[in-house]
């Protein structure tokens, strides 16, 4: 007797998500400059094990192999990004040709094998030079990406599928600038939430010149890790304002100006005594509030807080690297509650439940606006060694279904989901942890830059070729 399976529509688009430092190396190839993560992951003390990612997964020779693997796995679509210092590696202004011709490639293989093409600006790697001049506290660099942007659509216009201006601009902002545990290493929560704003300008600037150079019907996205905020007592008014604070500063920072038009009052209020917001000039929230044709939502893990008693240095759990300053402007004494059950390598708690929650959340916020998974995935401790051709990894096997099967609750609850992207594609640079957390579904041999596709990786492809998961 067949195994029952939950059927997803047949238009849902699956595919796998990669990043260009954590994957490309090549970093003084192909005319690129430096980038802030060059510079960071080179300053001893910053990395884990003073790991670089100057060879990564090497793709930047290998994209061949590695656009085989992606079609051998069925997916629908392939989330890259693009290094801007790749594009544009002098503070000259000049455009980097050989950087367009990179990415043309990979764009032009992709189509050729029927797998969309979605891109991605900006994954973190700003080249040096702008923060030489303030970084994303500059409102200079949010006018810079536009013209960025600018570039990269009339190069690809017609060849890309879809255009994510940013990835996670929270983690750009707050953990590069207050908490200082990733490029820049700022710890200072002024510089924070400028960079907070800059962002948000950024993304409406690049939504206007990808829709001048690609015409109106462009796909607009931006993809944003927004945080499953749960009160550690409900009936608790503590517990509930600290929930709130987190709320205010990981989702309604982002949501409110790009979806909404506007600021909460109440964020401006909870940051005031570190923050001055005059960062914000008269028609930017205009500029910031331009149309989505998806919003890309990241997924791992949600959180459970309360307030600290005074006085009291609260608990952190809150999934980020502990080793720097908060990343919570302001929110001082909110403290995030270490959650029982199993947990990923990276220390998170595995709850699928929050991505169901999240997805249904934003359906009824915003009912005519299409949502799409661009990350969700997990690291866990994968055997290093290939055994007969195999890695096994039936931890990620039973995250990816729960995972899955959420998405499939929040369809059937009337949300509308339009795909999943599994992160990531390859084991690959992990920011300030290395190559120590191996998100990938397949394995790399950091030695010999060997790709193993894990057990996870041909259950995917069996799940595509199907359309559904086990019941």
């Amino acid at each position: 007797m067949s195994q029952e399976t939950v059927q997803f529509p047949p238009d849902f688009v699956w595919g796998t998500a990669t990043a260009s430092y954590q994957i490309e190396g090549g970093v003084h190839e192909g005319g690129r400059g430096p980038s802030i993560w060059d510079t960071f992951s080179h300053t001893p003390g910053k990395i884990h094990s003073g790991d670089t990612g100057d060879t990564a997964c090497d793709h930047y020779h290998r994209w061949q192999e590695d656009i085989g693997i992606i079609d051998w796995l069925g997916v629908g679509a392939y989330r890259l990004s693009i290094a801007w210092p790749r594009i544009m590696p002098t503070e000259m202004g000049g455009v980097n040709q050989a950087g367009l011709d990179f990415y043309g490639k990979i764009i032009d293989e992709l189509n050729a094998r029927n797998i969309k093409p979605v891109v991605t600006l900006y994954h973190w790697d700003l080249p040096q030079y702008l923060q030489d001049k303030g970084g994303w506290a500059s409102r200079d660099t949010a006018f810079a990406f536009q013209e960025y942007a600018r570039v990269l659509a009339r190069e690809f216009a017609g060849r890309v599928s879809a255009w994510t201006t940013l990835n996670e601009p929270w983690c750009s902002a707050y953990l590069g600038y207050a908490a200082g545990v990733h490029a820049p290493g700022i710890q200072d929560p002024q510089q924070a939430m400028q960079a907070v704003h800059h962002f948000n300008l950024a993304h409406g600037l690049a939504a206007i010149a990808i829709r001048e150079e690609c015409g109106a019907d462009a796909q607009i996205s931006v993809t944003l890790n927004l945080h499953v905020v749960r009160p550690d007592d409900p009936t608790n008014p503590s517990s509930q304002e600290a929930a709130q604070q987190i709320r205010l500063l990981g989702n309604e920072a982002f949501l409110g100006p790009m979806l909404e038009g506007a600021y909460p009052p109440e964020l401006v209020e909870l940051t005031s005594r570190d923050v001055q917001w005059d960062f914000v000039h008269d028609g930017d929230l205009a500029l910031i509030n331009q149309p989505l044709d998806v919003l890309g939502v990241n997924y791992y893990n949600p959180t459970k807080v309360r307030m600290a008693p005074e006085g009291a240095v609260p608990e952190r759990h809150d999934g980020h690297d502990p080793s720097g300053k908060s990343p919570w402007v302001s929110a001082d004494r909110v403290e995030f509650l270490a959650l029982p059950g199993e947990k990923t390598e990276m220390g998170w708690p595995i709850d699928a439940t929050g991505l169901t929650e999240l997805l249904l959340g934003l359906s009824q916020r915003y009912p005519d606006l299409p949502l799409m998974v661009t990350e969700n995935g997990m690291a866990d401790a994968d055997p290093d060694e290939v055994i007969e051709g195999r890695i096994d990894d039936p931890r990620r096997i039973s995250y990816l279904h729960d995972h899955i099967a959420a998405v499939h609750a929040a369809i059937e609850q009337g949300a509308d989901v339009r795909g999943y992207f599994v992160w990531s594609l390859l084991d690959n640079f992990e920011w300030s942890y290395g190559y120590t957390k191996r998100f990938g579904i397949v394995h790399v041999n950091y030695t010999t830059l060997e790709r193993t596709p894990k057990t996870s990786a041909h259950w995917y492809r069996e799940l595509i070729q199907s359309g559904g998961i086990p019941a």
